[in-house]
């Protein structure tokens, strides 16, 4: 069945995936990109609408006729970045204007509790690094669990380059050692997979290889 997506994060390493993945799979796509020359993907079945994720006017303009919402908006190398708490302040409400209840949303394994099932050298980095932009995901993620949209919030362990598994697991909580990997390719996997599934509606999963 087809269904109308809204991807954000589109031209980022995880997003570009799962772009891929969705137009793959016979979706049609609307992609709300800031600037749409770095979007080099071609297919009939994508519109690409230039926009800032964090205006409220340019997502409901992306949103309109959208089944669903996937948002994977990365920080690019800023770890100071408030690009999660500063988007879901304006995607809640567009989304909700426009009438889009269904949203995944990807966050981090470190975000909030999970910190706590970390590893001793990944906490390290989560509280010093990462701590800042960190806090930032908590709060967006936050507003996301008390939007009343049925959210789905995904946080990936250390994230590869390599291909997609499909051996992938994904749980409400994972006792981590050393440094656990999951590739985007099997990030943008199960994202996809829950615009047609309630499984994970309204919960955390956290994604580990």
């Amino acid at each position: 069945m087809t269904t109308r997506l809204l991807i954000l994060g589109a031209t980022g390493p995880t997003g570009a995936l799962l772009l891929d993945r969705a137009l793959a799979a016979g979706h049609e796509v609307t992609a709300l990109v800031r600037d749409p020359a770095r979007l080099t993907r071609s297919d009939p079945r994508l519109t690409v609408v230039s926009g800032d994720a964090t205006s409220d006017a340019d997502v409901s303009r992306a949103a309109m006729g959208a089944d669903a919402a996937l948002v994977a908006l990365g920080s690019g190398r800023s770890v100071r970045s408030q690009i999660a708490s500063r988007s879901a302040a304006a995607l809640i409400p567009a989304l909700r204007a426009q009438g889009v209840d269904r949203v995944v949303v990807l966050s981090a394994f470190g975000v909030g509790e999970t910190e706590r099932q970390a590893g001793l050298l990944m906490r390290s980095a989560y509280r010093t690094v990462m701590r800042q932009l960190f806090a930032d995901k908590a709060k967006a993620d936050a507003a996301w669990r008390a939007s009343g949209l049925d959210w789905t919030l995904v946080y990936p362990v250390t994230l590869t380059n390599g291909p997609r598994t499909g051996t992938y697991r994904a749980v409400p909580a994972l006792r981590a050692r050393g440094v656990p990997r999951i590739s985007r390719a099997d990030v943008a996997d199960f994202m996809l997979a829950q615009i047609g599934d309630t499984a994970w509606s309204g919960r955390t999963a956290v994604l580990a290889g």
